[in-house]
């Protein structure tokens, strides 16, 4: 079981033993980091948008490097960080059979509904 240990440093920092920064510990026998995608707010009240992808040793360091990455001048006040290998999407050649219930359900669609007058901004 081999481990490699990765030194961190911040901007500033003195690149020798007593130089500040943090030390991560990659899993066993790991050659290359996960991929995190990241997800960014940039506004509150709004949902986060995927900005992108990096790879990270971790978590923390995914939040720190998505910070450096894509919110370099303030465009964000929230980020989320979830590893590649976590996420589940759809098949879009099974596109047909996995929306074909919902189109003869035509309540659903807006254009059922009679507005009054009074909202036909909408």
């Amino acid at each position: 079981m081999t481990h490699t240990f990765i030194k961190k440093l911040y901007y500033g920092d003195i690149p020798e033993e007593k130089g500040g920064g943090s030390n991560y510990q990659t899993k066993d026998d790991s050659t290359t980091w996960p991929l995190w995608e990241v997800f960014i707010r940039s506004k509150q009240g709004l949902d986060h948008k995927h900005a992108g992808s990096l790879h990270a040793a971790d978590a923390q360091m995914a939040i720190e490097n998505a910070r450096d990455v894509y919110t370099r001048r303030m465009e964000g006040v929230s980020i989320w960080v979830v590893e590649s290998k976590y996420i589940n999407a759809s098949n879009p050649e099974e596109a047909g059979e996995l929306y074909e219930p919902a189109i003869d359900k035509i309540y659903r669609h807006p254009t059922f509904y009679q507005l009054p007058d009074e909202v036909n901004h909408m």
